[in-house]
């Protein structure tokens, strides 16, 4: 009897641990380079036109990484035995046939990623000028006088953000946030110098409201 409950008490262990396993390879798995995955526009329609072409994509060739583009991307790694994650980092990129462009020599990798994932996690449900307007507003905010002089510090300044504050600032970026965080490092400002944003359903604070608007894009109002 006690060697019995000692062989089902073994496999619950052995069970277990192999779950414990699983999750902890399902946590720590990174998109292959993340920190350098973003794409330019530019670079994103040759990537539709070239999976358009090779039958993987039957969306537009905008330059908008959407979920169309993010599929076709999963399904060309699929099928070319590589890492599938609906990413386009050097080894996809490669694959399709062009080296991706590292233009913002200003600014470190980290500072790319970080600048992605508070899009991502800010302004994920708007448009794609959203999700630039957000992240100009950030850079904005590096440049004034008023904030802290770099994107980490203006990212996790106190209360500065509801993404931060709620934790949404550790979701993983897509490509669109990516691509929206390089369009704004390249000077696409659609805010036109902002340095608030809010969106006015939510927003309690009478303080903001106080701010002069200069242009509304989808559910958020940009203000200086």
């Amino acid at each position: 009897m006690k060697k019995r409950i000692f062989a089902i008490l073994s496999v619950f262990v052995f069970i277990v641990a192999g779950i414990g396993m699983t999750a902890l390879a399902i946590n720590t798995y990174q998109p292959e380079n993340v920190a350098v995955a973003a794409i330019s526009t530019s670079e994103t329609r040759l990537v539709q036109q070239r999976l358009k072409n090779w039958g993987y994509y039957t969306g537009n060739v905008d330059g908008i990484y959407g979920s169309k583009t993010r599929s076709a991307v999963r399904l060309f790694q699929q099928k070319n035995g590589l890492a599938v994650d609906g990413i386009v980092g050097p080894k996809t990129a490669a694959a399709i046939g062009f080296t991706i462009k590292s233009d913002d020599n200003s600014v470190s990798n980290n500072d790319l990623y970080l600048l992605a994932k508070c899009v991502y996690a800010e302004a994920r449900g708007e448009s794609y000028v959203g999700q630039v307007a957000v992240a100009a507003v950030i850079l904005n905010r590096v440049e004034s006088e008023k904030f802290p002089n770099t994107i980490a510090g203006v990212i996790y300044q106190p209360y500065a953000f509801t993404a931060v504050s709620d934790g949404q600032i550790n979701l993983e970026p897509d490509q669109t946030a990516y691509n929206a965080a390089r369009d704004a490092l390249n000077g696409w400002d659609p805010t036109y110098g902002s340095l608030y944003y809010y969106n006015a359903s939510t927003a309690t604070s009478s303080w903001i409201y106080s701010r002069k608007t200069v242009v509304t894009i989808g559910n958020h109002v940009f203000a200086i």
